[in-house]
């Protein structure tokens, strides 16, 4: 709560001055003095969001509000000027708070990155200290379903998951004295490792590195009010410049300019745009500000990972063979009964499948486990083995899937399970939604092997696929697809590697559930619940939003273009201008927060 205060003192500060200058209106110079100081508050805001945009060279729908509180302060126009500032604070802190809110809610994603290393002591002792602690040649731990920390040589065999880095999604057996790259995920039992980076050196590093350089290059998109503030601005002075010079009095020209401060796009936008974050962030997709908002309902072409965003993300049965006469049921059965004593991906993807198949747990005893090579036990009685295939394959074990999984029952091979990374059950359906909310082009940007990115690209009917991309490779292709574009490009990832090029693109979108704490700090969305169908919907919803923000912003205008004519003809003074920019105000505003029409169905 001290936090949003001290944010947004300046409407504080507006209110209170307004409110002090109407209880003390029976005392002049004391009420003038409050609402002088109200005004203060609002024309240096104003002059510094107006120099802010100037220096861009844009024109901001800011500078109508400072002129109008300078020539109302000029003139003696005191509770109108209070009035304005205390808008122009208002919807300035509705900015504050949307942007405040989405962070707080990003908070726990982004508190998953490593920032301590288990460091090996005398005695097989470890203590837990900050990376920049540890120094090159000193040994790490890094338990199960721990995050590598640092760059380093195993000491140990490991089984590790490299999707988040390398796009591959089933889990790949280092040996001893290979290389590990810091951002992988440990899925096998602990491993030790000999640091051999400094904590700015490794891979993890650089790659934040890589999404800074792209987060300074990238494009930032103007404010709706501004742009609008290119024709409304000389409109008015026009305006305001023609009543002075027929009618004489500054009064009445002071009053025209109040009349035309453009409230409407300083609150009604702002709570269109805030709407439509919330209603999308009810959907599972939270979106980090207006402008990303505004860019994304703009979007044209969106460039989609694969492994995690597209697909499951980790392995899964997706066809099996069995030794003639075998009892299909029974050996899965088996086999799943054992693997539920392993905390491994692949022995999960088997649980999975018996459980589909309703398949009642039996007793296991003696479980013996080679990580990533195999686990054996004793099941009611039999002894089973679930593994790598070693040795020929029979005739029966003809299988196409990536990775291959052997049962032995009594030492017999008597069935293969064959494992793939599965498209999600929700992908085909948003692409079509993506496609009916018109998306003219989708491109796959995959960190895997050909084969996989070419037959997960076709079945989506990409426009565009490139396989074996590394971060930098990623970096380039959007950098390259939005030189050539004419409108924003949406780039969906869910791994350390998309990070650069999420923070590059014009609206990057993290796969927040199980993405990498370096993809969600770079992205300018961040799906929250693990389903690609809530990309669909944030689109949707953004759309809905930017449409009823310009039909706000309008409906606002031209109430306040009616305004600044009856001021012209000194049908309405200064005090009642502001008064009834305030009447304009709650009209755009509560057409901004009407229900929005969702053209695709949530899930």
């Amino acid at each position: 709560m001290k936090n949003s205060i001290a944010r947004n003192w300046f409407l504080v500060t507006t209110v209170f001055s307004l409110a002090l200058g109407l209880a003390t209106l029976n005392i002049a110079m004391l009420s003038n003095a409050f609402f002088i100081a109200g005004s203060m508050v609002g024309a240096a805001l104003a002059a510094k969001w107006t120099y802010e945009t100037l220096r861009n060279r844009e024109l901001a729908s800011d500078s109508l509000a400072l002129l109008a509180i300078i020539a109302g302060l000029a003139v003696g126009e005191y509770v109108a000027t209070a009035i304005v500032s205390l808008m122009l604070a208002t919807g300035r802190a509705l900015e504050n708070w949307a942007k405040g809110k989405s962070q707080a809610e990003l908070k726990a994603l982004l508190e998953r990155a490593p920032r301590e290393a288990h460091l090996v002591l005398e005695k097989a002792a470890t203590k837990n200290v900050l990376l920049a602690d540890v120094s090159i040649g000193q040994t790490i731990l890094v338990l199960s379903g721990e995050v590598v920390p640092l760059d380093g040589v195993l000491k140990t065999d490991a089984e590790l998951d490299e999707s988040a880095l390398t796009g591959e999604p089933m889990p790949v057996l280092r040996m001893t004295g290979e290389t590990v790259s810091s951002g992988v995920v440990n899925s096998g039992s602990s491993i030790e490792l000999t640091v051999n980076t400094s904590a700015n050196d490794s891979t993890y590093a650089n790659l934040v590195r890589l999404v800074q350089q792209a987060s300074a290059n990238s494009a930032t998109s103007v404010r709706l009010a501004n742009r609008w503030a290119l024709w409304f601005v000389p409109l008015t002075l026009i305006l305001t410049a023609a009543t002075w010079l027929i009618s004489k009095d500054v009064h009445v020209a002071v009053a025209v300019l109040i009349a035309a401060t453009p409230c409407p796009l300083i609150l009604a936008i702002p709570v269109a745009l805030i709407s439509g974050m919330s209603k999308s962030a009810a959907h599972g997709a939270l979106i980090k500000g207006g402008d990303s908002l505004e860019l994304l309902a703009k979007a044209k072409t969106v460039m989609l990972d694969k492994t995690g965003t597209l697909t499951r993300g980790g392995p899964e049965v997706t066809e099996s063979a069995f030794a003639e006469g075998a009892d299909v049921r029974e050996i899965l059965r088996l086999a799943a009964s054992l693997e539920r004593h392993s905390p491994h991906v692949v022995a999960r993807a088997i649980v999975e499948a018996a459980e589909a198949l309703q398949l009642e747990a039996l007793s296991v005893t003696e479980v013996k486990e080679e990580h990533g090579r195999q686990i054996t036990g004793l099941v009611a009685g039999k002894r089973v083995r679930v593994g790598q295939p070693d040795g020929a394959m029979p005739s029966w074990a003809r299988l196409q899937s990536t990775l291959l999984v052997a049962i032995w029952v009594n030492e017999d091979l008597v069935g293969l399970l064959g494992m793939n990374d599965p498209i999600r059950e929700e992908t085909l359906e948003t692409i079509t939604a993506l496609r009916n909310l018109g998306v003219a082009k989708i491109i796959l940007v995959s960190g895997d092997q050909d084969k996989a990115a070419n037959e997960i690209g076709a079945l989506i009917g990409a426009d565009q696929i490139f396989a074996n991309c590394t971060p930098e490779m990623k970096l380039e292709l959007v950098q390259n697809e939005m030189l050539h574009s004419q409108h924003p490009v949406i780039l969906v990832g869910d791994g350390i590697n998309d990070a650069p090029a999420l923070a590059a693109a014009s609206i990057g979108i993290a796969m927040g559930a199980r993405g990498a704490t370096a993809a969600s700090e770079a992205a300018d969305v961040v799906i929250i619940e693990d389903s690609i169908s809530h990309l669909a919907l944030a689109v949707d919803v953004a759309q809905g939003s930017f449409r009823k923000a310009t039909q706000a912003g309008l409906i606002g205008m031209a109430l306040a273009v009616v305004a600044m004519f009856a001021a012209s003809f000194a049908i309405i003074n200064a005090t009642q201008s502001a008064i009834a920019q305030e009447a304009i105000d709650a009209a755009a505003i509560l057409w901004a927060l009407t229900p929005l029409r969702s053209k695709i169905k949530s899930r």
